[in-house]
């Protein structure tokens, strides 16, 4: 309880570091959403200053910000300048989407990364390490966005096999088995996507981990004993891979949803990462401090939920 109650200080203080940084960095940038209006002759000073009192953006910089950390605790992220709808109720409209790519992409990294690794290791030097080893260079030096084209124009355009964007049909009813199936099969690209370009550096990882384990002494002890290859991968192996690879995981939680920014705006899939995009390009603030707090406190608890998984792993991580 201890160390729960540390990380949820720390996820607090980091969230607060955050906002600072990210609410400064917004105000000093050289254009804002109301620039366009300022050059508009049909636009009076008068119209913009109601805008910009509106939104209270006629406030000392002081004021707006704690403004903004008042309303942010009670969940409410403010106004969006494009759309006028409320900014959280258009987040909670898109995170499913994303958290389901995200989630989906890394179970299935989790789960090849170890078998390939460990695949790779065991038959190391040989052909399929090399192979495998050659894979993962692939995987590691694609781009996602070139990748994601490449796909689009063989499977979608060519082959005619996959949908090119969203994520469901036109006239399909929501609800039930064929939506979901539906849905799927729409997201069988974007998450093959996500998938290759993060296999290269987790397989390298696994792959050097479990050499160092094949190396060991209490591997080598165990072997002596012939003990069964199975009972070799459940006891010696797989406890010892596991802790460093929750780690690893927790720390990619950023890069796996910063990559859905691109992939979402490519596929033309409606979440979080297209929001972010069209919001930036016009200038949309609200939204913009919403999806980077909402991110940022995703990232945090995925990296809390990590080391309380580590610390399970091997209780004696916390000690200390």
């Amino acid at each position: 309880m201890k160390i729960f109650l540390r990380k949820i200080g720390y996820i607090l203080l980091m969230l607060m570091l955050i906002s600072v940084i990210s609410f400064l960095a917004i105000h000093a940038a050289p254009n804002s959403f109301l620039s366009a209006g300022e050059l508009n002759p049909n636009m009076s000073p008068e119209a913009i200053a109601r805008l910009k009192a509106v939104y209270g953006l006629d406030k000392p910089l002081l004021q707006q910000y704690s403004d903004w950390i008042i309303n942010m605790l009670h969940l409410n992220f403010g106004i969006s300048f494009v759309s006028g709808q409320d900014v959280t109720a258009e987040i909670m409209k898109r995170l499913p989407i994303t958290l389901t790519i995200n989630i989906v992409s890394m179970i299935l990294v989790f789960v090849l990364s170890i078998r390939l690794g460990i695949k790779a290791a065991m038959r190391y030097e040989k052909r399929t390490d090399h192979l495998i080893r050659q894979f993962s260079l692939v995987s590691f030096a694609m781009p996602s966005f070139y990748l994601a084209l490449l796909l689009i124009l063989l499977f979608s355009v060519r082959l005619d096999w996959l949908p090119i964007t969203g994520v469901h049909s036109i006239g399909i009813e929501e609800g039930g088995f064929g939506y979901y199936l539906d849905m799927a099969w729409h997201l069988v690209l974007p998450v093959g996507v996500m998938v290759f370009v993060s296999l290269g550096s987790m397989i390298v990882y696994v792959r050097s981990l479990t050499l160092e384990i094949l190396k060991s002494d209490y591997f080598f002890f165990a072997r002596s004993r012939n003990l069964p290859p199975k009972t070799l991968m459940r006891r010696y192996i797989f406890p010892n891979l596991m802790p460093p690879i929750v780690t690893l995981l927790g720390l990619s939680l950023p890069g796996l949803i910063g990559g859905s920014v691109i992939l979402e705006q490519i596929f033309g899939i409606e979440g979080m990462g297209q929001l972010f995009y069209l919001s930036a390009l016009s200038r949309d603030y609200p939204v913009i401090m919403g999806i980077l707090m909402i991110t940022a406190f995703l990232t945090l608890l995925g990296n809390m939920l990590a080391d309380l998984i580590l610390l399970k792993l091997n209780p004696y991580a916390g000690r200390g």
